[in-house]
């Protein structure tokens, strides 16, 4: 068995006093013995063996620094920081402002994000701070922000009860099913709000989510029962900037009923389910259920009238910052290299931007678009979001406290 370095270097800690002390032919002896325990060439075994516990001298930018050989201690390097302080705070708001995304999606959208939260005055730079983030790398980006994430750091269960009647006259999805060039073939799912109680009725967020441009669309319902969903849904296609040409569903009876065949029949809407137990089949909207509802609403029990108003208030709200300001990435290809798989993402992007890339959309709905993201504050509709989050936080805490505990409750 190969040993760690840490192993290694206590047996050259425990070799070098005798080594440096000892005869030629004494030597060649413990050399002989550490290239067999270590696999080390004979020369640098030697060297180790001979300077370990003297200093080194290193020539730095600001003199002269030294290591002891066989130390794990680093040299400390006092070079100035490119990114100072002025730099991370703005990084960081920034950062907030967009909901925390990572490195590889926030740079290649730092051009325009900063331009518009200066066009609504939430961020002034200087132009050595605006040169500086406009070059910096994602791998920098996540290392400075890497004590932020660590403040941020929250199983969820699954009550989709399969419809199985119906399921023979709805098709497996196939990719000879689906044109996904171009927007419009959506994937739909529904989220549980119990808050780790599945009894009696609760609210359900339904997430539809295009393929091709991920354009993400929620609405809150009372419960499952498919007549509220099927009216979430007729709100959400009312929504999209794109006509809904296919829907993609789980086995759920909610999707599988009558009613939902005959309408996507008559509309002339392409209606294809996943396979029983397999979420990779919904791939995209399985992310959009944590990084949307999940990440937004949390794992609390919604069951009132007043906090399903609550809900679809956010997703109004939600709709447009995660539709317009939100960059994501979109896999282009995957390799097979030795026994590992790397996977290659394109340059991130808003849906609104792939909205407008789509040729298949008529000009007059894209400059709809356009000047509806002109007027729009990426800022202001965080600060509404957050606004509601706590509204509702504040809402079920009080319910909560207002059923009794099992100590509280007179049994006489």
């Amino acid at each position: 068995m190969e040993l760690t370095m840490n192993t290694r270097r206590e047996i050259i800690k425990k070799m070098a006093p005798e080594y440096q002390k000892a005869t030629k032919k004494e030597k060649r002896k413990i050399l002989d013995e550490l290239v067999h325990l270590t696999g080390y060439t004979r020369t640098y075994a030697s060297w180790l063996l001979s300077h370990h516990g003297r200093k080194v001298y290193l020539t730095g930018r600001n003199g002269k620094k030294y290591r002891v050989i066989g130390s794990i201690t680093k040299v400390k390097r006092n070079r100035k920081k490119i990114y100072d302080e002025e730099v991370l705070s703005s990084l960081k708001k920034i950062w907030l402002i967009f909901d925390c995304p990572c490195g590889k999606r926030l740079v290649p959208s730092l051009p325009w994000m900063i331009k518009k939260l200066e066009k609504h005055e939430e961020l002034v730079l200087s132009q050595e701070v605006k040169a500086k983030l406009l070059s910096i790398s994602p791998a920098t980006v996540d290392r400075l922000l890497q004590k932020e994430k660590r403040k941020l750091t929250f199983t969820f269960r699954s009550y989709t009860k399969p419809g199985t009647l119906l399921k023979h006259q709805i098709p497996v999805r196939t990719f000879a099913d689906w044109d996904e060039k171009r927007p419009g073939f959506c994937e739909m799912d529904l989220v549980a709000h119990d808050g780790g109680n599945p009894s009696g009725d609760f609210c359900q967020t339904l997430d539809v989510t295009d393929v091709l441009t991920g354009w993400n669309e929620t609405q809150a319902v009372k419960n499952k029962a498919q007549k509220w969903v099927f009216e979430a849904l007729e709100q959400i296609r009312a929504r999209l900037p794109f006509p809904l040409l296919g829907i993609d569903s789980d086995d759920g009876g909610e999707f599988i009923n009558n009613q939902l065949i005959r309408y996507c029949q008559k509309e002339q809407i392409t209606f294809t389910r996943s396979r029983p137990s397999k979420k990779n089949d919904n791939c995209y909207v399985e992310q959009k259920n944590w990084t949307m509802v999940r990440k937004t609403v949390g794992y609390l029990r919604y069951e009132t009238e007043d906090e399903l108003l609550l809900l679809n208030q956010l997703y109004s709200l939600l709709r447009l910052y995660t539709n317009f300001f939100q960059p994501v990435t979109k896999l282009v290809f995957k390799e097979r290299v030795n026994s590992k798989v790397k996977k290659h993402y394109d340059e991130a992007k808003t849906p609104l931007m792939r909205v407008l890339d789509a040729s298949s959309i008529d000009d007059s709905i894209k400059q709809s678009l356009k000047d509806q993201y002109e007027e729009l504050n990426p800022a202001e509709l965080k600060r509404q979001i957050v606004k509601i989050q706590n509204q509702w936080i504040e809402m079920v805490t009080l319910k909560n406290d207002s059923i009794p505990h099992p100590e509280e409750v007179n049994l006489v």
